[in-house]
């Protein structure tokens, strides 16, 4: 999972660069955040809270671009419901919420078209995630592209390549040092976890597989961060973010149709010729904030307008394909078992010979088209306009990075206690199991015995999420543009020579 991630920050920094002076006097305002504890006070419980976190305003004033920040956010949330479904019935129906509607002859609720995108489509929401960062990532910079600003171009990038790994990498280093420190202070069971038997060692395991995860040109060790297996993503989001710079720098002076073109056919190129769909994600929000900029500027290609009389009807298809595609079965990677699964048959015969992992095939088209048409579909731009989405925006990442936690410490025992048993949580929770059993009955995916915990996981882990952001996220953004600042040096008498107004 992405990613998912989640970098919805980086759409709030395309206005400009003015908030990294809250860092030169954040340290006592985090210090005086510390000592009065004002972090732990959730701001969504504020009436007039604005959804970016600003709890004053009387009036929430979107950007034209709030949009994609709900979407981010609801795509988190998929991620969040994604895995809760799978771990609550470990060892039980995995196999078969990986898998689609009528696999052996199993006909469940969760597994049918469009359903099985909010219950189990985390995979899907990584690939949103994947497309709205290309798009977040590219949105100033083409935009200097567009007026011909390649001095402020070039500024931008090297700001940006600067502060992107800090960015990602600090609040995983914080988040999992905190979750590896708690094994020891309360020495709790972990599914899956092997506790070393001191502190010092586990210091040492921890540091010796984060190096390696960090480092994303790494051909070794562990495939999986054992600390917090999700953040598989985040290794992904930095590739994908230096294609993304890299290729925004390649095109800075070409012609608009050649721009376009060469986006595309780059895109072409990760899909079909080698197996690279995950930065296909990335080039194809580039492309659309592209094609967004230019036609805020009406300056789109000709060959658009032909669609423009039929865009509605047009931005629909495109939402219930993506809902369809989205929900690709992704038990294997074996492409004939794709072929017994009813509806997929003659669209498994699209998939590229490059592809290794079919699905990822299928969910750029899905998070592609869905991305496209969201702007252009009034009642579904709202619905990620409104306060809850903005809110799952604004602590998105975050929200990714305490919801495998929570779940393995206490939504492990939750599920146990309401009589969700398998073999390894029977044998390492006994007197817990199924001491308040609630009914497990149709529909499948959404028992009683599976929602009742949410009653505490869901906002308990909401709560997490905004205080991580407040205390680690939101510095992660801060800290790299003030230290950027810091290290830059006096412009050459030449480059000033430039810049003076003529």
């Amino acid at each position: 999972m992405p990613s998912d991630v989640e970098d919805v920050t980086e759409i709030k920094e395309w206005q400009d660069d003015s908030q990294s002076d809250r860092w030169i006097r954040g340290p006592s305002q985090m210090l005086r955040s510390l000592l009065t504890l004002s972090f732990l006070r959730p701001l969504f419980a504020a009436p007039n809270w604005s959804g970016n976190g600003n709890a004053s305003s009387p009036e929430r004033k979107l950007r034209p671009t709030a949009y994609l920040d709900g979407l981010r956010g609801f795509a988190a949330f998929l991620v969040y419901w994604h895995h809760h479904e799978l771990w609550a019935r470990k060892g039980v129906w995995e196999e078969f919420m990986e898998n689609g509607f009528g696999y052996k002859g199993k006909y469940f609720f969760f597994n049918f078209p469009f359903v099985r995108n909010f219950l189990c489509g985390g995979h899907y929401a990584v690939s949103i995630f994947f497309v709205i960062s290309g798009y977040a990532l590219s949105a100033k910079p083409m935009s200097l592209i567009h007026a011909g600003e390649q001095a402020k171009l070039a500024d931008n990038l090297s700001s940006a390549l600067f502060r992107r790994w800090l960015r990602l990498y600090i609040p995983i280093i914080c988040t999992t040092f905190v979750y590896m420190s708690s094994w020891h202070a309360f020495s709790f069971y972990i599914e899956g976890v092997e506790r070393k038997d001191t502190f010092a060692e586990e210091l040492w395991s921890w540091y010796s597989d984060l190096k390696n995860f960090t480092f994303i040109y790494n051909l070794g060790g562990p495939p999986m961060f054992r600390y917090n297996f999700h953040l598989w993503s985040i290794p992904v989001e930095f590739r994908g973010s230096i294609v993304i710079y890299t290729s925004l720098l390649a095109l800075s002076r070409c012609s608009r149709n050649a721009r376009l073109w060469l986006q595309a056919g780059l895109i072409f190129y990760f899909i079909y010729i080698c197996d690279g769909a995950y930065v296909a994600l990335f080039v194809a929000g580039m492309l659309l904030c592209d094609l967004e900029l230019l036609a805020a500027k009406d300056d789109l290609p000709a060959f658009f307008d032909r669609f423009r009389p039929h865009k509605r009807l047009i931005s629909c298809a495109m939402l219930i394909t993506s809902l369809y595609l989205g929900g690709v079965p992704a038990a294997t990677i074996d492409i004939k078992n794709l072929r017994k699964i009813g509806g997929w048959y003659l669209l498994s015969f699209l998939k590229p010979q490059a592809v290794w992992d079919y699905k990822w095939f299928y969910l750029f088209w899905a998070a592609f088209l869905l991305v496209a048409c969201v702007p252009h579909i009034p009642w579904l731009r709202r619905f990620f306009e409104t306060r809850f989405c903005q809110f799952l925006g604004r602590i998105s990442y975050a929200l990714y990075l305490v919801h495998g936690p929570i779940l393995w410490i206490l939504g492990d025992r939750l599920y146990g206690m309401v009589g969700f048993e398998y073999d390894n949580r029977s044998k390492n929770l006994p007197d817990l199991m199924s001491i308040f059993p609630l009914p497990k009955t149709s529909p499948a995916g959404l028992e009683v015995a599976f929602l009742v915990p949410h009653l505490i996981l869901l906002p308990l882990t909401l709560y997490c999420a905004e205080v991580v952001t407040k205390i680690f996220d939101e510095p992660s953004v801060q800290f790299p543009q003030w230290l950027y600042k810091k290290t830059l040096g006096r412009p050459s008498a030449a480059v000033q020579a430039v810049r003076l107004p003529a």
